[in-house]
């Protein structure tokens, strides 16, 4: 028996464009065992958020369209799954929050109208007891007064409280596996810190597997075990959150690590990656990260490197690393 619950094989996505047909993720692979939580971190455009809205087959084609490879969940290739069958399997055995629940709650419904749809849909109760489940789950989420909140509109909530609704929903029919596309970032601190501690105490009392979708490495020690760092539509290194914290081995996520700020730093200036991220179609035939890169080699412009293995479950896409 396996504990791999989603394994994306060999991902590439390709979006048309004005300019052509341009890549947005470039040979993927992943994997995340059941109740396991994985962090995938970036800059934006490395392709993070596209790879988990492909899970979801919620990739909008055209313009979008996967090119390549498998999206393998419990033995099932969802690439080739029917949309009625992608019905069945969104919100019931995967769910997804993502950043700005404004934007996934429909205004014009209460809170109660939104969450009974799914807990009707795919746990076929009557509108009673799909209420009563409603408002239980707002209850577990931390939700003061469920009975009343259920009955408000989106706009009458504030922002940590629409994100509890939207994990509320996500949780309702126990999914195993929940895809959180940067769920803090538009939060203060303290409701950041509340909102964390809601997903790992999910993990640990559901066994539900996570993943975690951010550019926050303080996000990723917080509540991660596994972290993939992408660039560039790449995986450029992974593995165990303490191994890549303590000893990051690509320089790019050197680089990041650098750059998080600490309280007793007495520089004037933070430290910043030099260069921006390049645009997709204008990646080069070498290492991607080459041009920002203060380790530069000449064969790091005409080879791009592989994945390799550069400790105990850790893995560097580097020429260092060779």
């Amino acid at each position: 028996m396996t504990d791999k619950l989603l394994e994306v094989i060999g991902l590439r996505i390709h979006f048309l464009t004005d300019q052509g047909d341009i890549p947005a993720v470039d040979e993927i692979d992943l994997e995340i065992e059941k109740g396991e939580i994985l962090g995938i971190v970036g800059e934006s455009g490395c392709g993070k958020s596209v790879t988990s809205l492909s899970i979801m087959k919620l990739v909008p084609s055209p313009p979008g369209k996967i090119v390549e490879g498998a999206i393998m969940f419990k033995g099932e290739n969802l690439i080739s799954a029917s949309e009625r069958r992608m019905r069945e399997i969104r919100g019931n055995e995967i769910a997804m929050i993502f950043q700005e629940p404004m934007t996934s709650l429909n205004p014009v419904y209460t809170i109660g109208n939104q969450m009974r749809e799914t807990i009707k849909l795919h746990r076929g109760y009557d509108r009673k007891r799909a209420n009563q489940h409603a408002i239980e789950m707002l209850r577990k989420v931390g939700i003061p007064r469920p009975e009343q909140i259920i009955n408000e509109y989106p706009h009458q909530l504030s922002g940590g409280m629409r994100q509890r609704v939207m994990i509320a929903m996500a949780m309702s029919c126990d999914p195993e596996l929940l895809i959180a596309d940067e769920p803090t970032t538009a939060l203060d601190v303290t409701i950041q810190a509340q909102i964390l501690d809601l997903m790992r105490g999910l993990n640990r009392d559901h066994g539900t597997a996570i993943m975690i979708i951010t550019h926050d490495l303080g996000v990723v020690a917080e509540l991660c075990d596994r972290v993939i760092v992408m660039y560039a539509g790449k995986v450029v290194e992974q593995g165990n959150v303490g191994a890549i914290l303590k000893k990051p081995q690509h320089p790019y996520t050197k680089g990041l690590i650098q750059s998080i700020p600490h309280w007793n730093n007495q520089r004037e200036r933070l430290y910043s990656i030099p260069g921006n991220v390049p645009s997709p179609g204008e990646w080069g035939t070498g290492c991607r990260f080459a041009p920002r890169c203060e380790f530069l080699m000449k064969k790091c412009l005409k080879q791009p490197p592989e994945l390799k293995e550069v400790g105990p479950a850790h893995h560097s896409r580097c020429w260092l690393s060779s």
